[in-house]
């Protein structure tokens, strides 16, 4: 059996998905580091570890593409991945490296194809928020205690 960890993850989620991260993210995952070291016997991946996957890919895509838009660089992305993390890989390494290994992947992706921001990156980062959204509500709803 898995544990549910789903509402922590719509916690983490849901004020960054929604268009904006507040400083109060990277507390918290600086607040959680510590309980990263906690280990964990083997159990198996939760059932929605591929759509944790993805977005953990979606968090890495957005976070190239706003700061390759903003201004000002926001870290608030990567402050979410970190929580994500460190609420659900908590002594399991091997996700860890999986769902990091994902977040690489999304921000090299739109690397190496914007190097400037344009219309089409605005609107890629608008999708990928929205469907890292509908990801993190279908988690929650489906496994959420």
């Amino acid at each position: 059996m898995f544990r549910s960890r789903a509402p922590i993850l719509a916690l983490v989620l849901s004020v960054a998905l929604a268009g904006g991260v507040r400083d109060a993210w990277a507390q918290e995952a600086e607040a959680t580091e510590e309980e990263a070291t906690v280990v964990v016997p083997d159990l198996p991946p939760p059932p929605y570890e591929a759509r944790l996957l993805r977005l953990a890919e979606i968090l890495g895509s957005v976070q190239y593409l706003r700061n390759l838009c903003s201004p000002e660089e926001e870290t608030g992305w990567r402050d979410s991945m970190q929580a994500l993390l460190n609420s659900e890989t908590a002594g399991e390494a091997d996700r860890r490296e999986q769902l990091t290994a994902g977040y690489n992947r999304g921000f090299r992706a739109f690397a190496s194809v914007y190097t400037s921001c344009t219309e089409a990156a605005v609107v890629a980062e608008e999708r990928y928020r929205h469907e890292g959204a509908t990801l993190v509500a279908e988690i929650v709803s489906r496994y959420g205690n």
